[in-house]
């Protein structure tokens, strides 16, 4: 579901997802026929900031084909599918990115690590990147979803403790999926990396809907008992803070003797001073938001790395020091250096 993000006051996140939202919804209109791979709707907002809120049902998989044909027509894209990257090293100018076997995949000067929770493995003990310097986690969610036969249980979408979709029609969903399915979700696991679709977690959906709609939950638990229940499990990336990573990665063994030599004390924290690896870059760690953030981020990426100016009013630069991906590494150094 892509929608505002509603909080008592606001937060870097919040203020990032205002952004975040009109330019998806905008690449939706653009891109992808409405009824082939999301429809409009609104959204009861049940829990805190309660009342009904524009939304979209998407499915992202319609929305990242559509780039990925857009790109390819532009012949600006060669895609290499199922080539898993273990690590990144750095020669003669040149990123290369290893397999397994330590045999090189692609090579290029400039790199942009995109891997969600995956990020971590590629970098991690290389560079002094490692998961302090990029204190990312693992956020398993399940959501449950069954055919829907008949009307709806509710006219829209209600939100609180998850999302409860009582209805969602595509003509492109793939054959073995009906085109009508309502939904419940999703699970939050902290820490979880496993994707196997669980009975229990259907359950605790179930226990979320009750809350909103009891005859929705009923239903659902109906369903599990008859084995007519369908699944989907996947990794979120989050970030310790909440707060995306979004930019140039830190050249931590320089920042730490830059700490060292300068003298800085803690409260100051140059970040345009910070010591880079030089073409590389971070795109991760989006969380729940990733349909909402991706295309904003990438996009405020892309001008970062062309030396363009940044498209944020001034009120909000210091959301560009919220994304940056040295926010941490900076914290270490100066723990070090007291």
């Amino acid at each position: 579901m892509l929608s505002p993000h509603q909080t008592r006051s606001p937060t870097p996140l919040s203020r990032l997802c205002a952004l975040g939202v009109p330019d998806a919804r905008a690449e939706l209109e653009r891109l992808v026929p409405e009824g082939a791979g999301w429809t409009a709707t609104d959204v009861d907002n049940l829990g805190h900031a309660p009342g009904r809120w524009p939304a979209a049902l998407v499915r992202p998989a319609a929305l990242v084909e559509a780039w990925l044909d857009q790109t390819r027509g532009l012949q600006a894209l060669e895609s290499r599918w199922n080539a898993e990257v273990a690590a990144l090293v750095r020669r003669d100018g040149q990123w290369q990115a290893l397999d397994v076997h330590g045999e090189v995949l692609a090579q290029a000067p400039v790199v942009v690590v995109a891997a969600a929770f995956g990020s971590l493995a590629i970098l991690e003990g290389q560079h002094g990147l490692d998961a302090s310097a990029l204190p990312i986690r693992p956020v398993q969610g399940q959501l449950t979803m069954a055919p829907l036969v008949g009307e709806p249980l509710a006219p829209r979408p209600m939100r609180n403790n998850g999302v409860f979709v009582p209805a969602y029609e595509d003509s492109c969903l793939p054959p073995a999926w009906p085109s009508r399915v309502w939904a419940m979700g999703s699970t939050y696991e902290r820490g979880c990396q496993d994707t196997t679709v669980r009975n229990s977690a259907h359950e605790r959906n179930a226990d979320s809907l009750q809350q909103m709609h009891p005859l929705a939950a009923t239903e659902l638990r109906d369903r599990l008992a008859n084995g007519e229940l369908l699944g989907w499990a996947q990794i979120r990336c989050a970030s310790l803070d909440r707060v995306p990573m979004v930019g140039a990665a830190p050249d931590v063994p320089a920042l730490k003797v830059m700490m060292q030599e300068a003298g800085h004390r803690r409260g100051r924290v140059p970040l345009a001073d910070t010591p880079r690896l030089p073409g590389l870059y971070l795109l991760t760690a989006f969380g729940s938001r990733g349909l909402t953030l991706a295309q904003w981020c990438a996009d405020w990426l892309a001008a970062q790395m062309n030396g363009e100016p940044s498209s944020l009013p001034d009120s909000d630069r210091d959301l560009e020091r919220a994304m940056d991906p040295a926010r941490f590494a900076w914290k270490i150094a100066r723990r070090q250096d007291a």
